[in-house]
């Protein structure tokens, strides 16, 4: 391929050109090569002929372990033990069979296989199994049998292409009791408050099984299991089938960029073999996050991976993923202790262009299942092309993380006093992007509310979270705190690439940080859950950044703000501390001074009229009322600009406004 459009359109990127064209068209041979002539849909439907399947009064069981030597199913009607009578058969390409009667697994029976192979054996979950327990007692997991789902779906998919405001969520710290919450439970409770507040998608974390439930779900076991800790896959489907009853779509963080280590309930050393799923030695151990590395030279791993997407799209109906850990994917470092601050760092020889290939064809199959399904890439380290059309030269993400966004409005916070903050740094860093990418803007994800890190209203206000969060409590800091919260969710979701991003619970400042049951702090569930109750709460401040979020997402949402691409900056004033912006007929003005309120504004325009639709000094949202929301505002002359034209306003100080333009 030749002549990809983001490197037309980037001279900077010319010296590279000859590089990036032999990467894209070294995607296109393997992509022939895995493919072999089939469509992609049809490679990747491993799960109909892998795992365990009903045939009239027998069930059949197919694996995929070339290193095996024997192995044997292990259930109840074996006493668990090894035994010639439910014993595989080796066909080809490192393939094995068992066919079995029906009773020899029953509906919820529990399973597992034995493995045998040059030096060793072992018990192990299959690679496809689609449920998987824990015993409560041995802690041991198992299979378990369920008969193809009767479930009716009830719903079907928004299939719209509206920009995506993403609320993401992790099901089992979702309510406010000590333990563990169910798919049920959000189903019935969290699904309605997002649905009122405005987000337009669901992305739920550590939906495929995972051993430790403090992983946050990023170190998988199973890639076809739904945790069965939340509840059964039915419970999961009716979760998506409610959501898109509400006009919600469902994307799920999905990883393939490593897995967890575990042989027994997971991959690793599956067959004995370290290489049979990742890579063999050094490189097949990622050094910061103690897993294993997928190997994506190989068609099997390939398939599994492709198979596991369709799978999770076609017998859940999930609407697209956020694949995690795609800088990690891209370079055989993983991009470890790299800041990615020139082309070269991407050129050099040092990328996993198999990696590449596979991200490719992962974003031709989410398209060709459904076309207006969601690709979001979590990647830090700005690959040129990675959010491009497939079809102009790119990989085929629909979305990159910004994920330099958060780290900026840490920075900020951390390092400056808000006296000093920079007009013109805030403008840039929140509306910077490559030409041919859209990215996901965000103030913080789940990332910033870990234990170890604060998040934003955890910086703003400290131990004055703790004592002065009663409206009968009169606190500066908390004012302080509370208007820098809502202007900084303001700007940042209306200079959005594309689409915005929250953490469950932040919207309204939730207290503290996130920190899952573990040793460390005595398996307590305390900071591993969300307290509605304290938004919910009219007595408390929390409501305040709560209904202040839900109406700002709901403008944007009904607007379609995030659909116009054009942003201007219209007064980037330092001494002053103003800052205005225009985008899609609307005028956004913050006046981030910290006592300075300013009388008769200037401010320029080309409308005629203007009009405050939205701002956060509301009562309503813990602010003083000292805008005028009935007064219009009229374009006038400016003798000093020639004919150009102006409105004056009143500018609280901590205050953002936004206005919509009427034009001559």
């Amino acid at each position: 391929m030749k002549n990809s459009n983001f490197v037309t359109s980037d001279p900077w990127l010319a010296p590279y050109a000859a590089e990036i064209d032999k990467m894209n068209a070294y995607c296109d041979a393997r992509e022939e090569v895995f493919l072999n002539g089939m469509d992609i849909r049809s490679f990747a439907r491993g799960y109909d002929y892998y795992g365990i399947h009903r045939f009239d009064a027998h069930l059949v069981i197919r694996e995929w372990a070339p290193n095996a030597k024997r192995i044997f199913l292990l259930c109840d009607k074996n006493n668990w033990t090894p035994t010639s009578s439910f014993e595989f058969t080796a066909t080809n390409s490192g393939n094995w069979i068992i066919q079995v009667p029906q009773d020899s697994l029953p509906k919820d029976a529990l399973y597992a296989l034995w493995m045998e192979w040059e030096g060793g054996a072992g018990r192990r979950i299959p690679a496809w199994a689609q449920y998987v327990v824990q015993d409560e007692e041995t802690l041991a997991f198992s299979a378990k049998y369920i008969p193809p789902t009767t479930y009716e779906w009830k719903h079907t998919s928004p299939s719209t292409d509206e920009p995506a405001l993403i609320y993401e969520a992790h099901v089992g710290m979702s309510g406010p009791e000590e333990k563990v919450h169910s798919y049920d439970y959000f189903t019935d409770n969290v699904l309605p408050r997002i649905h009122r507040a405005g987000y337009n998608v669901v992305q739920l974390m550590a939906i495929p099984e995972h051993p430790y439930y403090g992983s946050f779900g990023y170190h998988v076991s199973n890639f076809y299991a739904p945790s069965s800790r939340f509840g059964s896959p039915d419970s999961l489907r009716r979760l998506i089938d409610t959501a898109h009853g509400l006009g919600m779509s469902v994307i799920m963080d999905l990883v393939h960029s490593h897995a967890v280590k575990n042989e027994v309930e997971g991959l690793g050393k599956y067959d004995g073999s370290q290489y049979q799923f990742f890579h063999d030695g050094n490189r097949g151990l990622h050094p910061a996050w103690d897993s294993m590395c997928f190997d994506y030279a190989k068609s099997e791993v390939v398939h599994f991976l492709l198979s596991n997407i369709q799978y999770w799209m076609e017998m859940f109906r999930f609407d697209g993923f956020r694949f995690d850990g795609v800088t990690s994917m891209l370079y055989q470092d993983h991009g470890l202790e790299r800041a990615f601050t020139e082309y070269n760092d991407y050129y050099n020889g040092g990328m996993d262009w198999d990696a590449l290939a596979y991200l490719r064809m992962a974003n031709k199959l989410v398209k060709a299942i459904h076309p207006n399904a969601l690709s979001i890439a979590e990647e830090m380290s700005g690959l040129p092309g990675l959010a491009g059309k497939i079809s102009e030269g790119g990989y085929g993400f629909d979305y990159r993380m910004a994920m330099g966004v958060p780290d900026f409005w840490i920075r900020m916070i951390k390092d400056t006093l808000d006296p000093d903050w920079s007009m013109g740094e805030i403008f840039h860093q929140l509306t910077s992007h490559r030409e041919e990418e859209k990215v996901v803007s965000y103030v913080e994800s789940h990332d910033q509310a870990m234990v170890g890190d604060k998040t934003i209203i955890f910086r703003l206000l400290d131990k004055t979270m703790y004592d002065s969060m009663r409206k009968d409590q009169p606190s500066m800091e908390v004012d302080r705190g509370v208007a820098l919260h809502k202007m900084i969710r303001l700007a940042t979701i209306t200079t959005a690439g594309g689409a915005y991003l929250n953490f469950m619970g932040n919207e309204f400042g939730h207290p503290e940080w996130i920190d899952f049951p573990r040793e460390g702090n005595n398996w307590s569930y305390h900071h591993a859950r969300r307290q509605w109750e304290l938004m919910d709460n009219t007595e408390l401040k929390f409501h305040w950044l709560g209904d202040f979020d839900r109406d700002m997402v709901n403008w944007v949402e009904e607007t379609q703000l995030l659909r116009s691409e054009d942003i201007s900056s219209e007064v980037c004033n330092e001494k002053d501390k103003v800052l205005v912006y225009r985008r899609g007929g609307y005028l956004f003005l913050f006046n981030f001074h910290y006592e300075n309120s300013y009388d008769g504004y200037s401010i320029p325009v080309t409308g005629a009229k203007y009009n405050v639709v939205l701002h956060t000094d509301a009562i309503a949202y813990g602010g003083f009322n000292r805008v005028d929301t009935e007064m219009s505002y009229y374009a006038m002359p400016n003798m000093h600009q020639g004919n150009k034209r102006h409105i004056k306003i009143y500018l609280p100080s901590r205050t953002a406004l936004v206005l919509k333009e009427s034009r001559f």
